[in-house]
This record gives C-alpha cells, structure tokens and sequence, in this order.
C-alpha cells in the first residue's frame, strides 16, 4: 500500500485522518507536541507529561474494528460538570493513565492504539518538553501555544518569527516515516501553532529533502486572529516553506468554493475570513490543485472525504 504521513495537529486533522482511513492507504499520523492550553496543559504541567491533545485525536480519528465507535466517542468525551476532572477529555486522562503504568508516553502512545485497533501509525513529532515563542513584528515576543493560539495581544500584528525553547530533537521513527513516504501531507490546521512547530525540531527539515515523497499542502480555508490575519494562501504556502527547508512543495491543495454569506458573518465576528489564492501561488508549488473542497455546517470545515480522494490520487 502506499504510504501517507499527515503532519500537524487541530481538530482539521481529526477529520482529514477519518476519511484518509476509508481508502487502501498506509497512514502515519506525525502529530504536534508543543500545546499548552486547556486539558492537555493542565496535565502537562501536573504531571510532566508530553501534551496528550494532538495524540488523542489522531488516536481516536484511527480507530478501528468492531466497537470503534464507541471507543472514538469515549476518547472524544469531555468531562463539563463542575468537580476534579471538570474540562478533562477521557481521552486525555486514559493517555496520562497510561504514561504513568508502562514509564513512558512512547509506549502510553503504543498501548493507546493497540487498545483502539488503530489503523495506521500515531507518533509524536518529539518526545521533547518544549514551548513554542513567536516574535511579532514589533518585536514583541509571546510565548507558549495558548497564548498564540488565543492572542491577548493585537492580532493583527503579524508573527515574524516562531522558535521553540528548548530546542526539541525529531522522534527517530517520524522522521523515519517521512523519509519513506510516498505522500508528505502538511495541514490544513493553525499555522503557528499546529503546523510550523513540527517543522521546527531538529531533523524534520533534513527528512522532508531525503524523502522523495510527493510534498503537499492543504491550504486552510479561513484566516485565523492572532496567526494568520490578512492571509493568503500563497502567504500560508512562504511561511511554511520558510521553515520546512524545500524549495517548493510538489501540490497545494486550495478550496475554490464560496463560503456562504451567512457563515461569513459568523466568522467576521471573530476577525477571520475566507483565505483567498491566485496565481502568484504557482511559484512555490509546482501543481495548484483548486476544487470544491468546503463542507459547511455551523463551522467552516474542509470536505474530507473530496480531500482524501484527491490525496489518495496523487
């Protein structure tokens, strides 16, 4: 079977993984492990435990076999009555569980998807404790992905540069992963702080030039307050570029459909709107694929199931 890595983390991903499944593909999911907010930092912090978020979804977006359902549901379930596990996913509590029984969140990973019947492959970008740091434009310099991901600062301000601290060393078999890939998958999901920090640890850029795998970006559909501001999809494409070491990915994959008038304003409430492409986007990939790839409800969502289909394609 051919062989997709997904790398990134956010909720975008979850269900990019859940349709990828449905095809005869060998899919690795390489997931972010520099969160700090909610759940997955509460326990982070108490108990010193590599970022569970990231992991769960990828986790439970996999599962597979005859109670798969079920078990997705239970790993998604979020604790919201006032008490001691009050904004805890079982998910999150299960992983923290496990690092605690077997040592390791490694092997908490392993037994997680051996209990999930995982189909595929869960792996940590790194098994390093660190922070993401963005530097603003004015200098300014946050830190941490919360703090990011929900700006107290003026979101409009673009991120010149982000970095973590300390510096965190790539997971030898994601990396290994990538370097044997027939497709290298990159979002969509939060550019600063789902996408970018997997391409920040060491090793990661020199393992996307090895691979010979087909390099692609999955351009999100809209901007985001505090990240991506003013944002087109050729600007998401650069950034991305900029610190994954290629010179160029082989496809990006861009929504052409329009977002209905009604979800425009919801999300104008939140200063994001639709990112938008042209043709400057084709001197930093070599095929543009557009299409309708916009699936609406009460959010902007990606069709994943038309994504897959085209992933699988290439």
């Amino acid at each position: 079977m051919k062989k997709i890595v997904r790398i990134g983390g956010g909720s975008s991903g979850y269900t990019l993984l859940r349709s990828l499944k449905a095809h005869p593909v060998e899919i690795t999911a390489v997931v972010n492990m520099f969160d700090s907010g909610g759940s997955t930092g509460v326990l982070r912090d108490e108990f010193g435990i590599l970022p569970p978020g990231d992991v769960r979804r990828a986790l439970a977006a996999l599962a597979d076999g005859e109670h798969s359902e079920i078990l997705r549901s239970l790993f998604n379930f979020r604790f919201k009555e006032n008490g001691s596990v009050s904004g805890h996913s079982f998910g999150n509590l299960f992983l923290t569980a496990l690092t605690a029984i077997y040592g390791s969140d490694i092997e908490a990973i392993r037994k997680a998807s051996e209990v999930l019947h995982v189909k595929g492959r869960v792996l940590p970008v790194s098994l390093d404790m660190s922070h993401i740091h963005a530097i603003l434009e004015d200098g300014t310099e946050i830190v941490g992905e919360t703090n990011i991901d929900i700006p107290k600062h003026d979101g409009s301000k673009r991120i010149a540069r982000v970095f973590l601290e300390p510096a965190a060393v790539g997971f030898t078999e994601a990396l290994e992963a990538v370097r044997d890939a027939d497709v290298v998958l990159i979002g969509p999901g939060d550019l600063y702080t789902s996408l970018i920090p997997n391409l920040l640890v060491k090793g990661m850029p020199e393992a996307l030039k090895e691979s010979k795998a087909k390099k692609a970006v999955v351009c999100n559909l809209m901007t985001k307050w505090g990240e991506t501001h003013g944002f087109t999809a050729t600007d998401m494409v650069k950034e991305l570029l900029a610190y994954s070491g290629l010179d160029r990915f082989d496809v990006a994959i861009c929504n052409t459909e329009p977002v209905s008038e009604k979800l425009i304003q919801a999300y104008e409430e939140h200063k994001q709107f639709p990112m938008t492409f042209d043709e400057s986007l084709n001197q930093y990939v070599s095929r543009v694929i557009a299409g309708e790839f916009v699936s609406e409800a009460d959010i902007a969502r990606h069709d994943t199931d038309a994504l897959a289909k085209v992933i699988v394609e290439m």
